[in-house]
């Protein structure tokens, strides 16, 4: 049992450790800045961080959430990131064990909370995501090839209904980046759990969205990038469990 629980502890550390990079990228994307040799930094009074700093979770407690030099208070972000990235890994090991599956859809879940963030924010999935996604789904044919049907059918079978949808309404039913969001996912996942994924993530959306108007005036147009990827997340996480809860419920199992 010790064994396990050390390996779930490093799995989560090393998922928080990812975090603290998805945090830079959700930063530095939409204003263009560069993310790989540039060096974090306080936002406000540009000091840069010693690795005392970037300590994920951690070092933002214990600054009490302000900045080293400036005592600029930071944003809760960091560590909700760092956590939430380091559980969803430690959820998908649980799930799938230590495998290639895991390994893929640790980078997936990464990939989705950040382009989440991004998108509620912007309005706008950059489209370096979706081509990080597309070659994880590569691999994912590439190692399990008996089945590339699935996936072919997974790329599709959603991706040109929401493309027609796109067109037909000039853009304004849906963005150009979901189309291209739920085909790469897509092909990674199968096309079961993709239409599932859709599926939840438009009543997700629905339900979330209405209350935002309601409590925030919110605007009636809505990013569905978000709840696109907590569907695509639910799916992926337990999909065949409620796929096959379904089926034995409707007497087709």
């Amino acid at each position: 049992m010790l064994p396990i629980i050390l390996l779930y502890i490093f799995i989560f550390f090393f998922g928080s450790v990812v975090g603290s990079f998805l945090n830079v990228l959700i930063y530095r994307i939409p204003k263009h800045e560069d993310f790989v040799v540039v060096r974090s930094h306080c936002m406000n009074c540009g000091y840069q961080l010693g690795w005392t700093d970037l300590i994920p979770i951690f070092s933002w407690i214990a600054l009490g959430g302000k900045c080293r030099k400036c005592k600029t208070r930071l944003s809760v972000q960091y560590p909700t990131i760092e956590a939430l990235n380091g559980a969803l890994y430690v959820l998908i090991t649980v799930r799938y064990g230590l495998s290639i599956e895991s390994l893929l859809y640790c980078f997936l879940f990464s990939a989705l909370i950040a382009l989440s963030v991004i998108d509620f924010r912007t309005y706008e999935i950059p489209i370096g995501f979706n081509i990080f996604i597309l070659t994880l789904g590569l691999v994912r044919v590439a190692t399990d090839y008996t089945d590339w049907l699935q996936y072919l059918i997974g790329f599709l079978v959603v991706s040109v209904p929401l493309l027609i949808l796109y067109y037909a309404t000039g853009g304004r039913g849906i963005g150009g980046g979901d189309v291209k969001l739920m085909a790469v996912c897509g092909l990674l996942i199968g096309w079961k759990l993709i239409l599932l994924s859709l599926g939840l993530g438009c009543i997700i959306g629905s339900i979330i969205h209405v209350i935002r108007m309601k409590a925030s005036k919110a605007d009636r147009v809505l990013a569905m990038g978000p709840y696109l990827s907590v569907g695509i997340m639910i799916a992926t996480l337990w999909g065949e469990s409620m796929i096959n809860w379904y089926l034995r419920l409707s007497g087709l199992g």
